[in-house]
């Protein structure tokens, strides 16, 4: 049976308020009264990224540390078939992208997708893009402790989060299972990885934290900021990490205006220093325990 993706039963509130903010800001542009640099950027944020060819556009969704089910396939299959160009990419980011999309057609292909628990906020654009995990998480027989159950608090806490939206550059995040690192935390801009260390005679799960990494024509491996930080608590600690970029981060610059080249300005020490001070304005966030 084909599923209907112009359902909107089980359509959430806020993917609701994301589909008609598009809807009206696409209608805007088209009359002319929005102009064309100012949507750009507001729909990089929702998704959609042009194309080289004219009039279409590539739609992009977020699939934190990869998780789809077999429904979700289903949908993004029929939406490619019925607004797109038949065909689904997945990227190396653990996304699946439809292209040829029109974009009168955009806020029904995130019907589609949000009708099916999916989301395309922040897949594009100056914000925390999709958090990535090392493939075989939580059945990997070296890792010390299941990471998806915090790659995924950590994505809802910033989707739609204010302090992401507008920054000078997108963020990205990496999760991995194990000390082998099989998801490049080191070329991240935020990496964790798994670990464990005993605290008063309990072996308690946390992250090894590192930042300021990244490729591109200056390729930069990220520094170590923290040994150990418990898995629960690491929100806050992401947190004011995003804000230390969102406020002393290069605007001005846009080749300039990665992680890594603030944490090579300030030194692993002084982003460190910097973070600290905005976590104390920051309230605590606990992540619940999956166990």
């Amino acid at each position: 049976m084909k599923t209907e993706v112009s359902d909107t039963n089980s359509i959430s509130p806020a993917d609701q308020k994301d589909i008609q903010e598009l809807e009206h800001k696409i209608g805007l542009y088209q009359t002319g009264k929005m102009p064309d640099e100012r949507f750009r950027h507001y729909r990089l944020t929702r998704g959609v990224y042009g194309q080289r060819q004219l009039g279409v556009q590539m739609f992009r969704t977020k699939h934190p540390y990869g998780k789809v089910t077999s429904h979700q396939l289903e949908v993004l299959a029929e939406l490619a078939e019925k607004y797109g160009h038949n065909n689904l990419h997945i990227t190396t980011r653990q996304n699946i992208q439809l292209h040829f999309v029109k974009l009168a057609n955009a806020p029904l292909v995130w019907k589609g997708l949000a009708a099916a628990g999916l989301t395309a906020r922040g897949a594009c654009g100056n914000t925390v893009r999709n958090i990535t995990a090392s493939p075989t998480a939580g059945i990997d027989p070296k890792e010390p402790f299941d990471v998806t159950p915090y790659v995924h608090a950590t994505f809802e806490y910033f989707l739609r989060n204010a302090i992401c939206q507008d920054m000078g550059r997108k963020v990205k995040m990496a999760f991995s299972s194990s000390y082998e690192d099989s998801c490049l935390t080191y070329f991240h801009d935020f990496g964790f990885i798994a670990t464990q260390k005993e605290i008063d005679g309990q072996l308690v799960d946390g992250f090894k934290i590192v930042v300021g990494g990244g490729l591109g024509a200056q390729s930069f491996t990220a520094e170590t900021i923290a040994e150990f930080i418990p898995a629960p608590d690491i929100i806050p600690f992401i947190d004011a990490g995003v804000r230390v970029f969102d406020r002393f981060g290069e605007r001005q610059k846009r080749h300039k205006a990665r992680m890594k080249f603030l944490v090579k300005d300030l030194g692993a020490d002084g982003f460190l220093e910097k973070l600290n001070e905005e976590l104390k304005a920051i309230p605590p966030h606990r992540i619940r325990s999956p166990c």
